[in-house]
């Protein structure tokens, strides 16, 4: 039992250090949306088309013969999961464009409490006091991480509404990925739901009749930028992460994204981090900590 816990406590590290870089790497997406020369479903569509090449000859390599077998056995999963993350971007891009980076951020990444609540209903998943402490502590130094700087008024109100509506889009993409991954490789996960995601993307950015494609080839640039760091690095260090830590403990990890997002704003955009942003960062991590080591108890 001890040897067990011995080699079951590494690979654990290793999921926890991807979950946070895949934070890293998803927290430069709304930097590359907000200057994005496409339309914002257009740019969703964009993120992941490009991105499909790399993922599909990973699938390739890494499952060479469980690869139809996988999409048989898993193929309402892996097309829930390409919806949700359809959803989860076209609608997370649209409040990226109408509301705050920092709001947009902070609103999408209240996933925690639609997985919480999806965990208690679905699965009796049963919460502790100190998971619930950490996620209230890291949720308080999100809000604290923004300044509570809410606009309830034109379009603002529906950025921020879209927001909410990304998180519940999220927090079912998390689910899904969760249980897929404890049979299905992380290369085919990204392979399949990218896939889908794209297939769903194109025609409602075709519909939407935003602009398709950018003016210059820096705004190609900046799609390919995109599609690299934060679809195929940072969604396969999340999938990745997902089949070894709890569902719960994923999703308030995730928040680290905002922290990053107010770094990259702070360096690239030149948006000062005010010394209250900085306690809300300390703030989240605390959280973080809080609800890794409850998870660990448990």
């Amino acid at each position: 039992m001890e040897q067990a816990a011995t080699v079951q406590q590494p690979k654990n590290l290793l999921a926890v250090g991807a979950l946070l870089l895949g934070a890293v790497a998803i927290a430069t997406s709304a930097l590359f949306v907000k200057v994005s020369e496409a339309g914002p479903v257009a740019t969703a569509f964009w993120r992941v088309f490009l991105a499909l090449p790399l993922l599909w000859a990973w699938s390739m390599l890494e499952q060479r013969e469980r690869h139809s077998t996988s999409f048989v056995s898993d193929k309402r999963l892996l097309i829930a999961a390409g919806l949700f993350f359809a959803g989860d971007l076209a609608v997370w891009h649209w409040s990226i464009m109408l509301t705050s980076i920092a709001n947009s951020t902070l609103l999408a990444n209240l996933a925690p409490i639609f997985v919480m609540l999806a965990a208690w209903l679905l699965f009796r998943h049963q919460l502790s006091a100190k998971f619930l402490a950490g996620l209230a502590t890291a949720l308080t130094g999100m809000v604290v991480l923004i300044g509570g700087d809410f606009t309830l008024s034109g379009k603002e109100l529906i950025g921020d509404a879209l927001g909410v509506v990304t998180a519940v889009f999220y927090a079912g993409y998390q689910l899904t990925v969760t249980r897929l991954r404890a049979r299905v490789a992380t290369s085919t996960i990204m392979a399949w739901s990218g896939l889908f995601t794209a297939i769903v993307l194109l025609p409602i950015a075709l519909l939407s009749g935003e602009r398709m494609l950018p003016v210059t080839d820096i705004g190609w640039l900046k799609l390919i930028g995109l599609a690299l760091i934060s679809q195929v690095a940072g969604q396969s260090l999340i999938a990745y992460a997902m089949a070894h830590l709890p569902a719960t403990f994923s999703s308030v990890g995730l928040l680290f994204q905002p922290v990053m997002a107010a770094v990259f704003a702070w360096i690239l955009l030149g948006e000062a981090v005010s010394a209250l942003q900085l306690v809300g960062g300390i703030t989240v991590l605390i959280g973080i900590r809080i609800v890794h080591r409850a998870e660990t108890a448990r």
